[in-house]
């Protein structure tokens, strides 16, 4: 299994994801293609998606 890295946080927008439309698809291989773990922000909170060995999410706060 790959290891997390962490990536600075930064302000981003919808531009950053290609101007997403509302209940548009976000892979999962563009989510972690830099490791297992992506972090979140969200409402002032971190939370942390890691996919595990078997191809599971699992989204911890």
């Amino acid at each position: 299994m790959d290891k997390s890295i962490a990536v600075p946080e930064v302000d981003v927008n919808q531009r950053s994801f290609g101007m997403l439309e509302q209940n548009e698809r976000i892979y999962s291989d563009t989510l972690f293609r830099h490791g297992d773990e992506v972090f979140i922000q969200h409402h002032g909170e971190q939370y942390r998606l890691r996919r595990t060995r078997n191809g599971k999410l699992i989204l911890t706060k």
